[in-house]
C-alpha cells in the first residue's frame, strides 16, 4: 500500500475519526485507525464497538491496500511533519508502515488489518434527509442532560422522535430533564423513536460543526443508526429499554412564576456558583421584588447578590445544583428566560418564549 497525501487532510481525517477510537478495550486493533486506500479513493475509519466514523481522506493512492496505524502516535507524528506532502507506504509482507515527510521518516508498527471489525454500510436507498442547522441544534441543547452513569443505560441515551415535521429530542439524569422539538422538514416515510447514546449525538454535533454541508443522511435499523453529513459517516448502536414517561415527570400546574433576563440571570449564578463547591448547593431567595442568590461553602466562603425582580407573594427560597442550573439558563434560546415553581421541595421549570425548549430541575434540600 503506498499513499501521497496533504498533512493538513491526513491531521483533519485524523482528528475526525479518533474520537471513535477505543482507549479502554482489550482488543488490541481498536485502538488503532484503519487505512483503507482503493483505486476509487482512500478513507479512515475507528471504532470502539458503539460508535464508529469514517471518514474520507483525499490522497493519491499509488498501491492500495489497507493497515490499521496506532492512533495516538500517528496523529502526534501527522501533526508534527514537516513538510505538506506526506506519503504512507507499507510493502508487501511487511508489518512495518512507513510514514515520511521532507527528511522526517518514522517506522510505526502496524496492527493487522483483517483484524479490524467489518463496519456498517451505509445504505443510501433507505436514508432520509433532514436539516443539520435545526437538528444539530436540538442536539447541543438537550444532550448534555443525559446521564453518565452506566449502570442505567437508558439514562445515557437521548430519546428521539421524527416525524415528517418535526424532530423531539429528550434527555435525563434523573435530577434534569430537557426537552426540545424543533420543526424541520425530514424526508422519513414513517414515525421514528429510538434511544441514541448522547455521546454519539455529541460526536456527530462535533462533525457537523466542521462541515459545509446544510443536511444529515440518516438510516435507522433495529439496532443501530447511521449518520452521514459532507462524506463523514457515524454510525452508532442503539440503547434498549424502556425511557422514562417524561411526560408524566412534568407538572400540570405551578405556584409562581418569575421572567428574567437571561443573560442576566446567567452572569449572577455564575458569579456566586464559584462559591457552591463540595456539593454545596447556590440558593435563590425570591421575596417583593427582590432575588437574591447565595452560596456558601465550608472553609472556602460564601457569596451574595441581590438583584431586582418582578416577583409578589410568599417568600420562596429553593436551593440547586450550580452546574445543573447555569447549563439550563444557557439552553434558553431567548433574551428572556421563564421560572416557575410550586415549592422548594418540587422541581422547578425553565423556559423561553415562543421556544419549544424545556428544562425541569430537581431542587435541593436546603438546610437552614
Amino acid at each position: 500500500m503506498k499513499v501521497v497525501a496533504r498533512k493538513a487532510d491526513l491531521v483533519n481525517a485524523l482528528n475526525t475519526v479518533n474520537k471513535a477510537v477505543s482507549t479502554r478495550s482489550s482488543i488490541q486493533v481498536l485502538s488503532g485507525v484503519f487505512l483503507e486506500a482503493k483505486a476509487e479513493g482512500c478513507h479512515l475509519a475507528a471504532t470502539d464497538m458503539e460508535i464508529s466514523i469514517k471518514a474520507p481522506l483525499d490522497a493519491q493512492v499509488e498501491e492500495p491496500g489497507a493497515v490499521v496505524l496506532p492512533a495516538r502516535i500517528a496523529t502526534d507524528i501527522a501533526r508534527n511533519l514537516p513538510r505538506e506532502e506526506v506519503v504512507i507506504e507499507q510493502k508487501a509482507g511487511e508489518s512495518q508502515v512507513e510514514v515520511r515527510s521532507g527528511e522526517s521518516q518514522f517506522m510505526l508498527q502496524s496492527l493487522p488489518a483483517a483484524d479490524f471489525p467489518q463496519l456498517p454500510v451505509f445504505p443510501k436507498e433507505s436514508a432520509f434527509t433532514l436539516g443539520k442547522k435545526g437538528f444539530l441544534e436540538t442536539v447541543d441543547r438537550v444532550s448534555s442532560s443525559a446521564s453518565r452513569d452506566e449502570t442505567r443505560p437508558v439514562l445515557t441515551g437521548v430519546l428521539m422522535h421524527v416525524t415528517k415535521t418535526s424532530v423531539k429530542m429528550v434527555a435525563t439524569d434523573s435530577y434534569r430533564l430537557s426537552v426540545k422539538e424543533t420543526e424541520i422538514d425530514t424526508g422519513v416515510e414513517e414515525r421514528l423513536e429510538a434511544i441514541v447514546p448522547a455521546r454519539s449525538l455529541q460526536e456527530l454535533s462535533r462533525i457537523g460543526a466542521a462541515s459545509d454541508a446544510d443536511t444529515i443522511s440518516v438510516v435507522a435499523t433495529d439496532n443501530q443508526i447511521l449518520f452521514e453529513i459532507g462524506g463523514v459517516g457515524l454510525s452508532s448502536r442503539l440503547i434498549d429499554g424502556q425511557f422514562p414517561n417524561y411526560q408524566q415527570l412534568l407538572p400540570d400546574s405551578f405556584d409562581h412564576e418569575v421572567v428574567m433576563a437571561r443573560d442576566e440571570l446567567g452572569d449572577v449564578v455564575r458569579r456566586v456558583g464559584l462559591l457552591a463547591q463540595r456539593n454545596a448547593p447556590i440558593r435563590l431567595r425570591f421575596e417583593e421584588g427582590t432575588l437574591t442568590v447565595s452560596a456558601e461553602s465550608q472553609d472556602v466562603g460564601r457569596a451574595r447578590e441581590a438583584v431586582p425582580v418582578r416577583y409578589q407573594g410568599d417568600v420562596l427560597e429553593i436551593g440547586f445544583n450550580p452546574e445543573f442550573l447555569q447549563a439550563g439558563i444557557a439552553a434558553v434560546a431567548a433574551d428572556e428566560v421563564r421560572m416557575k415553581f410550586i415549592s422548594p421541595l418540587r422541581p422547578a421549570l425553565l423556559s423561553g418564549e415562543g421556544d419549544d425548549f424545556l428544562y425541569l430541575i430537581m431542587p435541593i434540600r436546603l438546610n437552614d
